[in-house]
């Protein structure tokens, strides 16, 4: 599955009104917040239609997900939009996320823990706002979202030491520009072990890079963080290949239609998370090419001034001179 879908779940008392657009987005918050209610009012609109008193509406077709049977029935649903509750214990469960992975259908997981198996977005972590006798989304975590714009760190931040989630062509970049300009650049070596490598550092005036795009479980122990050390910022673009991109370094408006849209690109069965899906955008419009990408390691003509200043161009909230 791919594309946006927008869903109204309501009764003659309440209404929900949300855009769905990943494979994966989670509803989080404390109880007595709407995400029960609204569980259970689309699994009684799925099972009962006209007769449950519930006005579902959306272009695909929605149901709920509950033990005993599930892993019979998720074999069987395609083009579905699947909601679960944290009270299914399964949805932790590496069987589970295997199974998401090859699934051709969107799912909304209710729950207040995180979920280490799947790779969600920072953007598609949503609370639930009452307004009046109406809920709509709210997105939990949007101080930290750069996504499109949103979120960006406020004003210049120039760090004293730069933290790169991984140790790949990302790591080799910002490692690069680090050491032009006197900056301390570290892997954490993986997503989960960014909290570590912050305390191993006593990171201070410190920024985090990380992929929005699969940083979702990690988000709630990062933002805490950060509330505890305010001299921490994050920076949480798509992913690096996702930089490049906006970049304008490769040219087509097939690429800015893809910037622009990704979810009516990205197909849900093949791509677990957006960030496998820039990769694989940068490399297919860069092969054969003098600009031809390797994920391991960075081609070194992105390193070259012109190449280097336009990748920077886009993260234009980071300062890398001390007088800027």
């Amino acid at each position: 599955m791919k594309g946006k879908y927008h869903i109204i779940v309501q009764n003659n008392r309440l209404r929900y009104e949300f855009d769905i657009k990943r494979n994966i987005t989670v509803i989080k918050g404390d109880s007595a917040t709407g995400k029960t209610t609204l569980y259970e009012m689309i699994s009684l609109a799925a099972r009962r239609g006209d007769s449950s008193g519930i006005d579902l509406q959306c272009e695909k077709k929605c149901r709920t997900l509950e033990e005993p049977d599930w892993k019979l029935i998720l074999p069987t649903l395609r083009d579905y939009i699947i909601f679960l509750d944290e009270e299914s214990r399964f949805v932790k469960t590496t069987d589970f996320a295997g199974m998401v992975k090859e699934s051709d259908n969107y799912f909304v997981i209710i729950t207040r823990e995180d979920l280490p198996g799947l790779p969600y977005s920072a953007e598609e972590i949503y609370g639930i706002h009452t307004s009046g006798k109406y809920h709509d989304m709210k997105r939990v975590f949007n101080e930290f979202y750069h996504i499109y714009g949103c979120g960006e760190i406020a004003e210049k931040f120039r760090p004293d030491q730069i933290i790169v989630e991984d140790s790949n062509s990302g790591y080799d970049f910002f490692c690069n520009v680090c050491s032009e300009y006197g900056i301390v650049c570290k892997s954490a070596g993986g997503k989960s072990k960014i909290i570590d490598q912050l305390k191993e550092s006593g990171a201070e005036n410190a920024l985090v890079i990380a992929d929005g795009a699969s940083i979702g479980p990690e988000m709630n122990e990062l933002a805490q963080y950060m509330r505890a050390h305010p001299d921490v910022k994050c920076y949480l673009p798509e992913s690096f290949e996702w930089i490049i991109l906006k970049s304008g370094l490769i040219d087509g408006n097939e690429i800015q239609d893809i910037l622009a849209h990704p979810q009516d690109f990205a197909e849900s069965q093949d791509y677990f998370s957006w960030e496998r899906f820039f990769t694989d955008v940068l490399i297919q419009y860069t092969k054969d090419t003098y600009l031809q990408y390797h994920k391991r390691r960075l081609n070194t003509v992105y390193l070259h001034e012109r190449a280097k200043k336009e990748i920077l161009r886009v993260c234009n909230k980071i300062s890398f001179k001390k007088d800027e």
